[in-house]
């Protein structure tokens, strides 16, 4: 990408292969995966961006959460219900629907449901891949409205196991629980 300054360059020729995308998260086509006690739909994938970026519906009960890691791609949060708080580089502000958080490459973070009601929002990862990651490593789920599956401490375990082993390949590293 050219900064305004400089010289423009021709933009590329369209691709007519790639057609319209409109994401519903009732849609059969779309998946839906619990993972860390949240119901993530993946509204729109790599696979449909070229690889530019993904779309992921978060929906997030109380408590909710994933733990702490960073990853080398950037994560923007787009709230569109409820609140919750954003725990970035070991500093907490709760964000409230309506809000946007932008997560740089590489910062650690995570995000945790305290207000003690449900929450919703978009995640967008550019580039893509954090869909793929989710998918290997949580548990499909009917609907966006799904409970998550009950897992037994094993389970939890062999799940937590899973998204450790496969986190460098996804560009991720999972951080100790106080964040750093």
């Amino acid at each position: 990408m050219t900064s305004p300054a400089s010289a423009p360059t021709p933009l590329p020729d369209d691709d007519p292969a790639r057609e319209l995308l409109v994401a519903e998260p009732e849609s059969p086509d779309v998946a839906h995966i619990a993972l860390a006690g949240n119901i993530y739909s993946i509204l729109v994938t790599g696979r449909q961006t070229a690889g530019r970026y993904c779309l992921i519906d978060m929906q997030v009960p109380a408590g909710g959460g994933p733990p702490p890691h960073r990853h080398d791609f950037e994560e923007m949060f787009t709230l569109l219900e409820g609140e919750i708080d954003f725990i970035f580089r070991g500093e907490t502000r709760r964000v409230a629907a309506g809000s946007t958080v932008n997560i740089p490459a590489n910062a650690p973070h995570h995000f945790r449901n305290n207000s003690g009601r449900p929450a919703r929002m978009l995640c967008m990862c550019t580039p893509a891949g954090q869909e793929e990651y989710f998918a290997l490593c949580g548990d499909p789920v009917d609907s966006p409205n799904s409970p998550p599956p009950h897992l037994s401490d094993e389970q939890q375990d062999q799940r937590r196991r899973t998204a450790a082993d496969l986190a460098p390949r996804f560009a991720t590293e999972l951080l100790p629980a106080d964040g750093k």
